[in-house]
C-alpha cells in the first residue's frame, strides 16, 4: 500500500514530474501544473497506471481547468552534453520557469530537486500520491508520445510509435541495421556502439 502523502503548508502549490529519462531517443519532456481547487479533476493517477485513452481525456480537462501549467525540455544534445540526471533537472527548471503564477512550494517526483527559487520538496512516488504531480506526469507522457508518434512518420522504420523511443529489442535491432538518427542521445550506451558501426541517418 501506497503511503499518504501530507501536504505541507502552501498557499500555491505545483506539481512537477518528468517523461523519457530512459529512451535512446528525443527530449526528456516535464511538466508543471498548479491545480485549481475550485475545479477538481477525478481520475488523476500516475501517466503510466493510465489507459492511452484516458490519459488523453485528462490531459485536455489539466489544460482546461489548472490554474497554470508549463512544460519543460531539454533536448538530445543537451542530454549528451550534461547527462541525463543533468539535463532532467534543467527541464524541471524550465517547466517550473514557465508557470505564468509563481507557486510557493514545489513538490517533485522522486528523490532528488532541482535548485529552485521557491520551496522544494521531492516525493518519493509522488506520480501515485500526489495529485498535482499525477496532472504534471499525464501532461508530460501525453507530450512526449506525441512526439515519437510525430517522429515515427519523418523515421517510420524504428517503431517509434510503438516503443517511444525505450531501447525494446527491437529498437536495438534497427540501430544496429541502421544507425542512429540525429534525434538519438549519443551519450548513451547502445547509441554509442550503434554509431561505432552504422553512419548517422538523416
Amino acid at each position: 500500500m501506497i503511503e499518504p502523502f501530507v501536504y505541507p503548508a502552501a498557499r500555491l502549490i505545483a506539481g512537477v514530474d518528468e517523461v523519457g529519462r530512459g529512451p535512446l531517443v528525443g527530449a526528456v519532456v516535464t511538466a508543471a501544473v498548479i491545480l485549481d481547487p475550485a475545479r477538481p479533476i477525478v481520475g488523476l493517477a500516475d501517466s503510466k497506471k493510465l489507459s492511452e485513452k484516458r490519459r488523453a481525456a485528462l490531459y485536455e480537462e489539466i489544460v482546461e481547468k489548472a490554474l497554470s501549467w508549463s512544460l519543460g525540455r531539454a533536448e538530445p544534445e543537451e542530454i549528451d552534453q550534461l547527462n541525463i540526471l543533468h539535463a532532467t533537472m534543467l527541464a524541471m527548471q524550465r517547466a517550473v520557469a514557465g508557470l505564468h503564477i509563481e507557486p510557493d512550494m514545489v513538490l517533485i517526483d522522486g528523490n532528488r530537486c532541482p535548485k529552485l527559487p521557491m520551496r522544494s520538496l521531492a516525493v518519493v512516488k509522488g506520480d501515485s500520491r500526489v495529485a498535482e504531480i499525477s496532472a504534471a506526469s499525464i501532461l508530460a507522457k501525453v507530450t512526449r508520445d506525441r512526439e515519437m508518434i510525430a517522429l515515427d512518420l519523418a523515421f517510420p522504420e524504428y517503431g517509434f510509435a510503438q516503443h517511444k523511443g525505450y531501447p525494446t529489442a527491437f529498437h536495438l535491432e534497427k540501430l544496429g541495421m541502421l544507425g542512429a538518427t540525429e534525434h538519438h542521445r549519443r551519450s548513451f550506451a547502445p547509441v554509442r556502439r550503434a554509431l561505432e558501426f552504422c553512419q548517422p541517418v538523416k
